[in-house]
């Protein structure tokens, strides 16, 4: 099946417009086996689904293992972007050196099965090396044939200018959704300057803008949302009030709530990309339905209406999460 196509950067591959977030298959909203993991890329598969985006950090490479196992039988039909620079353990802490990087890649490659992904990111930025010296790390990857465009993760404008003055950066991952807009004071707006494309990553608000809207008591003790501001209360009980309706008018439009999400971050640049993840097909077929719909100005404007910028109750992250990301504005 084929999907609406953008590139990633200027001299990238061309990707389907929705692609696969896959930190879900480690475990983050609930335990998936390897079987779950591969009928969902099968389903990525058939709806046209073509970039992959993992990361070392995912289940200490478990997401990474299970997309591995499944391209041995089906190569060369993804586009494949992992991102490395965090160090696990009880001390998590960034790790931009060329030599974790390149202990980091190497094992992402391994875990992959393959010698070469199209787009690899720094996770988080270790704010004690210049950028421009990681940049030249990651140029020397490129050069190495290992991987064919260079990603940052939660980043923030000004780093992505001094990036993008050594090297072209091929993608820049951070959040954005309805209720996410941080990205529109000024990143959105340096990555179409630049080249770069903007990969939107949590675009349903880790699941909120569904009909199956979480149940906090019902969730695993780890998932990730057991101890965000967004989820607790009073907060959730004040967003969910709000988001339903957003909900009830997607289902009124004759789509489920994530296509109409995933659509309004489509629509809110050429150069963005969105990776909502899931390891359940159906979440994903609802996610990908949203590359062929072009919302009309009506709708927009209901959108708008119902969830006003700064509508959401909460942070995005707690303190404890928010280490790493880069602030701005």
């Amino acid at each position: 099946m084929a999907m609406r196509q953008r590139k990633l950067g200027t001299d990238g591959p061309s990707v389907g417009a929705i692609g696969l977030g896959c930190m879900s298959f480690a475990g983050a909203y609930g335990k998936i086996d390897e079987a779950q993991a591969h009928r969902t890329l099968a389903a990525a598969l058939d709806l046209g689904v073509t970039h992959l985006d993992t990361a070392q950090l995912y289940g200490n490479g478990v997401s990474e293992s299970y997309i591995g196992s499944f391209i041995k039988d089906h190569p060369n039909r993804f586009s494949i972007a992992t991102k490395g620079g965090i160090v696990t353990g009880p001390q998590r802490r960034f790790d931009n050196t060329e030599a974790y990087l390149r202990e980091s890649l190497e094992g992402s490659l391994k875990r992959l099965g393959v010698d070469h992904v199209d787009l690899y990111y720094i996770h988080r930025r270790q704010q004690d090396i210049p950028i421009e010296d990681v940049m030249g790390t990651l140029v020397k990857f490129k050069q190495e044939g290992k991987i064919g465009g260079i990603g940052l993760s939660e980043i923030a404008p000004y780093t992505l200018r001094r990036a993008a003055a050594v090297h072209p950066v091929m993608a820049v991952q951070n959040e954005y959704s309805l209720w996410t807009r941080l990205p529109e004071l000024g990143l959105l707006q340096a990555c179409a300057d630049l080249g770069t494309t903007f990969v939107a990553f949590s675009s349903v608000g880790r699941g909120v803008f569904s009909n199956r809207m979480p149940v906090i008591d019902d969730l695993p003790d780890n998932d990730f949302r057991r101890s965000n501001p967004r989820f607790a209360e009073p907060n959730y009980a004040l967003n969910k009030a709000i988001v339903s309706r957003f909900n009830d008018f997607a289902n009124s439009q004759n789509m489920s709530p994530a296509t109409m999400a995933n659509a309004w971050v489509l629509q809110k640049g050429e150069h963005i990309i969105a990776i909502p993840g899931t390891g359940s097909p159906e979440h994903l077929a609802e996610n990908a339905a949203a590359a062929d719909v072009v919302l009309t100005e009506a709708q927009l404007a209901e959108i708008d209406r119902l969830l006003p910028v700064g509508f959401a109750y909460g942070d995005r992250y707690s303190e404890g999460q928010s280490v790493g990301p880069e602030r701005y504005c």
